[in-house]
């Protein structure tokens, strides 16, 4: 199978502007996280896709691949979308910009979901690590995913779930990483599908896949890097340099 990462990338976030700009120790994030993910080895090709002249000229002149995209995508899987139709490609891992110690072992576990005989029903697989303080449980910038027996996505929220109504059990919680892995042509679908309910509500794109009845499967890492939402995650990140 032909592996490529494609790393979508907007200038203008909404709770963080300008925070794939903003400097990590003596880099950026966006160039960290492009670094990082192509010496994880795994990928035929690694690429930023992005709206921005500047961001694109930060990996470009960093000696890296980038393409330019539209401004007016809903989200990152519409963005890398428009970048892969013409490319000759199996598995497609999206992994956010702002992931900058994005790590080898995650992204092996990912893409092993679909080998085999049991991989090929596989669609769309994501990556999650079990979250274990309760401030981060309660907090809205880290998405929460619950899941079936057979690690099958149930449902995404910045709510807390499962909730906590008995006292007698001690439910496990999830926290959705931002990189996932979507065969092409599953990708090619996503984009015809229009934003559904509850991916409006919670401003999470993967209750799209949910929604219109596409498996999610999820794989479990002990990934323990820090996925820049604000600027508290920033100083968070440089402590782990």
């Amino acid at each position: 199978m032909k592996k490529i990462a494609l790393i979508p990338a907007r200038y203008g976030a909404t709770r963080f502007p300008g925070k794939m700009m903003a400097k990590l120790g003596d880099k950026t994030v966006i160039l960290r996280t492009y670094e990082s993910t192509v010496q994880t080895g795994v990928f035929d090709e690694v690429m930023v896709v992005t709206d921005s002249d500047i961001i694109y000229n930060e990996i470009v002149s960093n000696g890296g691949k980038a393409v330019m995209s539209k401004k007016e995508h809903e989200c990152g899987t519409d963005r890398i979308a428009e970048a892969v139709v013409d490319m000759d490609v199996d598995i497609v891992v999206n992994v956010q910009g702002d992931e900058p110690f994005t790590q080898k072992e995650p992204l092996e576990k990912l893409l092993k979901v679909f080998e085999g005989e049991e991989g090929k029903k596989v669609r769309v697989a994501s990556l999650m690590q079990e979250l274990k303080e309760q401030s981060s449980i309660e907090d809205p910038n880290y998405v929460k995913v619950a899941v079936d027996k057979n690690f099958n996505a149930l449902f995404f929220s910045r709510s807390v779930i499962p909730y906590p109504r008995s006292t007698d059990v001690k439910p496990v919680y999830y926290e959705h990483i931002g990189i996932y892995a979507f065969r092409k042509q599953t990708l090619l679908e996503f984009t015809q599908l229009e934003v559904t309910p509850l991916e409006a509500a919670e401003k999470i794109e993967c209750l799209r896949y949910l929604e219109n009845g596409i498996p999610m499967k999820m794989v479990v890492t002990s990934y323990m890097g820090v996925e820049i939402d604000t600027p508290e995650d920033l100083e968070k990140a440089a402590k782990l340099l």
